[in-house]
């Protein structure tokens, strides 16, 4: 068997239709509307992911670097998960020719969702300076998702990296997109 050498992260096409042209968004709870509904067209346009959505932003202008959607399934990749997609291309977008992302300018990673534990890592290694989450890990795990061992002290690990956290942001809507996903019986990984 060959070596495999590369692999290619995609977005579905319906990405730009959800985005829009508005690529400045000022607020944190606009932020995570957009994730949201980044999530809830994953879902609804059966694109082979599970019902998370993230994005990096600018801290500083809400300036949209990269956006991110649970590509598992589609991509048949363990590691595609919406917050490490939108990690990976934010490096590709801002050209960044380290192992970290620049602190300068300030970015943050909105998630519809409390990451994973794979997701946490990255996120503490990621570079970025502030984490906003939507749904809980335990509105997840309702689900059946498996988030591993996620604990408070995962989140005061991330703010000793020098990472602010948010958490709860729109959970109420985050939580719709999950509960949607349950309902067409999509599958659980």
């Amino acid at each position: 068997m060959a070596l495999v050498r590369q692999t290619r992260i995609v977005l579905p096409d319906w990405i730009e239709n959800v985005v829009g042209s508005r690529q400045i968004m000022a607020g944190t709870e606009e932020k995570m509307a957009l994730v949201i509904r980044l999530a809830a067209a994953n879902v609804e346009r059966e694109t082979g992911g599970g019902p998370f959505g993230a994005a990096v932003f600018r801290s500083d202008t809400g300036e949209l670097i990269s956006v991110g959607v649970n590509s598992v399934v589609r991509l048949h990749n363990a590691a595609l998960h919406a917050e490490v997609v939108a990690l990976m291309l934010a490096h590709e977008a801002l050209a960044v020719h380290s192992f970290r992302l620049p602190g300068v300018p300030p970015l943050e990673l909105i998630s519809s969702c409390d990451p994973c534990v794979m997701c946490l890592g990255a996120t503490a290694w990621s570079g970025v300076s502030r984490l906003v989450t939507g749904a809980t890990k335990q509105d997840a795990e309702e689900l059946g998702f498996d988030e591993g061992p996620v604990t408070a002290d995962s989140y005061a690990q991330l703010q000793r990296h020098g990472v602010e956290v948010v958490r709860g942001v729109l959970r109420d809507e985050a939580r719709v997109v999950l509960r949607r996903y349950r309902e067409l019986g999509r599958p659980i990984y």
